[in-house]
């Protein structure tokens, strides 16, 4: 059993109902986050409620929570369900409506959702496993502002199960003869020892942990580049990773059945992820674990 958080109440997951004429079931009118927690603490959380509320702005809802006030949500969330390595979800739809109506009602009052589930224990990265995937490219039949983090996700969702039917873990998606992201995922490849990812734009979700490993790369004094990355690039390059919160930095090791690389994870890899694991871990000691953590060996005390 688990404790959800609905329009101000703590309900069992049982009891947690919505109206059928909710804008989120029938139009996918709403925004999500998900935020990793680690032995309680929230992961980059003011980061990601920086972007649910830009979200909500782009699609013209006029609603604003504050992040203390979604950070008492979530310590709730977490102590409610007793738990202290979580995947906090929150979402809020425009509302519901008395009909059916495609234009954009006034003065509705949203309906915000939270609940938490659970993440394997953290272990300190040098008995992390390595968990490499295979992926495929197809064309990419989303709509056209990807950039807002919408739960309206059919699309992804096909997009995974092609590459699922085929053997593979996820979907690099393509438009216009240019590879974008996975499909709840960033991209990025490694090339002639530069790390390159895709520019922001309408296409491409401007990923949390998308920004963190920039950071990360940058500190590790490696050469970072924002710039377009052609699909026929991909398959000579050295390394290509995807990266989310949940799935954080994860390498591809094979692309459309051929090896990327040496057809195991590379070094660039290895260096990047394993500063990645030491902060999180830092972070799951109780030690704040942003991006000055990496200037100094000292861990900055939360």
């Amino acid at each position: 059993m688990a404790i959800i958080y609905l329009n101000g109440e703590w309900l069992e997951d049982s009891a947690a109902k919505v109206s059928v004429f909710d804008r989120g079931f029938l139009f996918a009118d709403a925004i999500y986050e998900v935020i990793p927690a680690y032995a309680g603490n929230f992961f980059r959380f003011e980061e990601h409620i920086q972007r649910l509320n830009a979200g909500l702005q782009q699609i013209k809802m006029d609603y604003h929570l504050d992040v203390p006030e979604w950070q008492q949500i979530a310590q709730d969330l977490l102590a409610r369900n007793e738990l202290k390595n979580a995947s906090l979800y929150l979402q809020v739809t425009r509302g519901t409506y008395p009909t059916r109506s495609h234009d954009l009602p006034k003065s509705l009052t949203p309906t915000l959702i939270a609940f938490v589930s659970e993440l394997p224990p953290v272990y300190d990265h040098e008995k992390k496993q390595i968990e490499s995937i295979r992926a495929i490219t197809a064309e990419d039949i989303r709509w056209n502002r990807c950039d807002i983090k919408t739960t309206g996700l059919l699309a992804n969702c096909l997009l995974l199960q092609q590459a699922l039917e085929s053997g593979a873990d996820d979907t690099i998606l393509v438009r216009k003869g240019k590879a974008l992201e996975g499909t709840a995922s960033n991209l990025f490849m490694v090339k002639n020892k530069q790390v390159i990812t895709p520019p922001l734009g309408q296409t491409i979700l401007a990923g949390v942990t998308r920004e963190f490993v920039i950071l990360l790369v940058k500190q590790l004094g490696m050469e970072m580049i924002e710039r377009d990355i052609p699909e026929e690039e991909l398959v000579n390059a050295s390394e290509i990773w995807l990266t989310s919160s949940n799935k954080e930095i994860r390498p591809v090791v094979e692309l459309n059945h051929v090896k990327i690389g040496t057809g195991i994870v590379g070094e660039v890899w290895e260096q990047v992820n394993q500063r990645y694991q030491e902060l999180k871990f830092n972070l799951y000691r109780g030690y704040f674990s942003e991006i000055e953590g990496i200037k100094s060996n000292e861990p900055k005390l939360r």
